[in-house]
């Protein structure tokens, strides 16, 4: 694995510095001076290789994700000043980064609402109630690999597919016990549907999210690829589905109850997400803006919790304190927003910056070049799937943007596709993949999913084909 990954950046090297350079970049809308053959220009690129090689090793080196690109952004930035100022134009390094600060903030900001509400909800026991309710039914494992599979594919559009992909393998893993085939059949089922159900939703990944706050793609139109995306996950399930028994798994009983407002606080998330798609579809705002104001929601009943709660604490405990002396917890929505992910919001700081960077010195033209007008939209975009099968697809994604090569709304949507459902060729491919493979180690495994390539990238294919003809029109 770690040979492929090398060669992946080998490649990405080479195409990065290989070839003619275009004279314009589209990082901040500036025109630029040809600088990829400069040697600030190449530091850049090798900053940003070695920054993402570390992130790749993260697990090895026990080096979270966010530090080595938020310094090799700072460093790239850096660079670029320098540059800019020996060109004379001191002032458009600054207008070139406000423009990619304002691009992070918009993301930041939306994500934290989002993350803010999924934390609420999962300590009101919401994901851990419907575990619980699947695991006691007593399906047949067939029916709970398609099932779970199933709610990967409808939960991810609205939730992240990597919370998704958790809670769908915690419900494998508690029904399938020691049956170790199931039970990494299952994960890669889940992975495969998780992914594909975030491709049609902006809110089912972060590169539909980018492609829906850019303005590209409008929300409705991202339902395009509904069938598309279910090609994408059925043709996998079907054919693995033949690999799973009709065995019947001991039956258990777990008992979870949701917490007082944790239906409401789902009401809210709704209420919240349709506030972000009004602010941008009527009000020509960003959702951003929506999502933060539906984040004030979430605050004013927080308060109503924490009133109740604390009253029913006192009913229960005049003295307010538990044995070992401390006071029991309510609830508190800054405690659910200081447990964003905050490594993964400064992990895509600095690839924004980092991408936004090399768009100054025009190498992400120079890739337009090459992809896009060498190898034509289709192919160019069926290309940028599997290279985020390797590398992360949100910097590819972001890549592809600050590119912004002449496309049609049918090839837009194409590469929203792709890149959602890329990932899922590899176990390594999208963080519902690596997140599968901390919680059910040695069961499912980068090797375990591998054999199981060949299907899923028919499954992937289909999807290119389907799309390519459903949505003809739109090419």
């Amino acid at each position: 694995m770690n040979n492929l990954i090398s060669i992946s950046f080998a490649l990405c090297s080479v195409l990065f510095l290989a070839g003619p350079a275009w004279a314009s970049g589209h990082g901040g809308g500036s025109t630029l001076t040809d600088l990829t053959h400069t040697a600030m220009g190449y530091a850049a690129v090798a900053f940003f290789v070695c920054a993402y090689a570390l992130v790749i090793f993260e697990e090895q080196l026990h080096l979270r994700k966010s530090k080595p690109v938020m310094f090799a952004a700072g460093v790239i930035w850096v660079l670029v000043a320098v540059a800019f100022h020996q060109l004379g134009k001191p002032e458009a390094a600054h207008d070139a980064i406000m423009h990619n600060i304002l691009e992070y903030a918009e993301l930041m900001l939306f994500l934290l609402a989002a993350m803010t509400y999924i934390n609420s909800m999962e300590e009101r026991n919401v994901f851990q109630a419907l575990r619980a309710w699947l695991v006691n039914r007593g399906f047949s494992l067939r029916l709970v690999f398609w099932i779970t599979g199933l709610l990967a594919f409808v939960i991810s559009p609205i939730a992240d597919n990597l919370t998704t992909a958790l809670l769908m393998g915690a419900v494998v893993m508690a029904v399938g016990g020691d049956n170790t085939k199931f039970v990494a059949l299952a994960c890669i089922n889940i992975v495969v549907g998780a992914n594909a159900g975030g491709a049609f939703s902006p809110f089912g990944d972060i590169t539909t999210l980018m492609v829906w706050q850019k303005g590209i793609v409008q929300f409705g139109e991202f339902f395009y690829l509904f069938i598309p995306s279910l090609v994408n996950w059925l043709i996998p399930a079907f054919i693995m589905n033949l690999a799973v028994g009709k065995l019947y798994p001991a039956p258990m009983k777990e008992e979870v109850f949701m917490k007082l407002g944790a239906r409401r606080i789902i009401f809210l998330f709704l209420m919240t997400i349709t506030t972000a798609v009004c602010f941008h579809n009527y009000l020509h705002l960003p959702p951003a803006a929506g999502m933060m104001f539906g984040l004030s929601y979430l605050g004013f009943f927080s308060y109503y919790i924490k009133k109740k709660e604390q009253r029913q604490l006192e009913y229960d405990n005049p003295l307010g304190i538990r044995p070992n002396g401390d006071k029991p917890a309510t609830f508190d929505l800054f405690r659910k927003i200081a447990r964003a992910e905050w490594d993964t919001l400064l992990f895509f700081y600095g690839v924004i910056l980092c991408v936004g960077g090399l768009s100054q010195f025009g190498y992400l033209a120079m890739v337009s070049n090459q992809m896009y007008h060498g190898l034509g939209a289709t192919y160019a975009n069926a290309l940028v799937g599997v290279l985020s099968a390797i590398v992360d697809n949100i910097p590819v994604m972001f890549a592809v943007l600050t590119m912004n090569p002449d496309m049609s709304m049918g090839q837009w949507l194409l590469v929203t596709l792709t890149a959602g459902v890329g990932g899922s060729m590899l176990s390594i491919g999208s963080a519902a993949g690596v997140g599968l493979m901390g919680t059910a180690r040695g069961v499912y495994t980068f090797g375990a999913h591998l054999k199981w390539m060949p299907v899923i990238a028919l499954g992937y294919a289909a999807s290119i084909v389907c799309h390519l003809y459903v949505n003809s029109n739109l090419f």
